[in-house]
């Protein structure tokens, strides 16, 4: 298996987990966001300490001001997709926040001059099309949670971006450690000041799962991206959406239309045009 094909599969492999993730976070309940985003953080926090520990690695990092650069991306991007799944149906929560392969295509293409061939702007523009026709903007949406939903692609897209700049200069375990530790942090003034709900046995397991899918998925995403190009890998991010779609229609029956299959299908079309492209111009 070639390095991009092996980033690739690191990727869908990785938006399984956090398709999952979102689930598990709509499971939930009305806990609190924050109380939720730290659950979703100290399990990965612990575990890659350890790891990183028992493997003597560096907790310090070497490139700390993008370390901590993509940690607040990483966090506010986190926040605001956790206030949006718990405010929309998931599938449309997800979808949102799928812009951030678009916007980490744009971003790779300005800050980190990878090239884009032109082939690759026409799939991400189908995908994007695909994307529209299964939201359908405009119907069933209020203006607050859509809105914060883009801007967690946004923060997500820009911190996928630099964890791209810091294959050169840290281990993935010492990305992780950073984000994690950090958005841990950041969290636990509004724990402290009342924003805490006791959860009961069955969210204490969705929190749980919630932490442990999220710390697969961020592992495999970060060695997704020392494989390949953050442009290449962009549009497999999709995959996301497709997983929670299934998930949705088997956990709480929301069968997509005729319209939203048609945009599941232009997403995927959009996905082997991108790869199709990458394969014939870098063989």
């Amino acid at each position: 298996m070639t390095a991009r094909n092996k980033g690739i599969f690191l990727m869908v492999m990785s938006s399984l987990f956090f398709a999952v993730m979102a689930a598990a976070v709509k499971v939930s309940g009305d806990l609190p966001t924050m109380e939720k985003v730290f659950f979703r953080n100290i399990i990965g926090f612990t575990a890659t300490g350890i790891f990183i520990w028992r493997k003597g690695g560096s907790f310090a990092g070497s490139n700390k001001k993008w370390l901590l650069l993509r940690s607040l991306f990483g966090f506010l991007g986190l926040v605001f997709y956790f206030y949006a799944i718990d405010r929309l149906p998931l599938a449309n929560a997800v979808i949102l926040n799928q812009m951030n392969p678009f916007i980490t295509l744009v971003l790779a293409y300005l800050f980190l001059r990878e090239h884009v061939y032109n082939p690759q702007w026409f799939a991400v523009g189908v995908a994007m099309l695909g994307i529209l026709l299964i939201v359908k903007p405009g119907f069933g949406y209020t203006f607050a949670p859509a809105l914060v939903g883009i801007l967690s692609a946004f923060f997500a897209a820009a911190a996928y971006t630099v964890v791209r700049h810091l294959r050169l200069t840290d281990q993935p375990q010492t990305i992780i450690f950073y984000f994690t530790g950090f958005t841990t942090m950041a969290t636990l003034p509004f724990m402290v000041w009342g924003n805490f709900i006791m959860p009961d046995f069955a969210q204490m397991g969705a929190l749980a799962t919630v932490g442990i899918t999220a710390t697969i998925a961020q592992y495999l995403m970060t060695y997704a991206y020392r494989y390949s190009e953050a442009g290449d890998l962009s549009i497999y991010s999709y995959s996301n959406t497709i997983f929670a779609v299934v998930i949705a229609m088997l956990v709480w029956q929301e069968f997509p239309d005729l319209v939203s299959i048609v945009g599941i299908m232009l997403v995927l079309v959009g996905a082997v045009f991108n790869w199709w492209t990458k394969q014939k111009a870098d063989p």
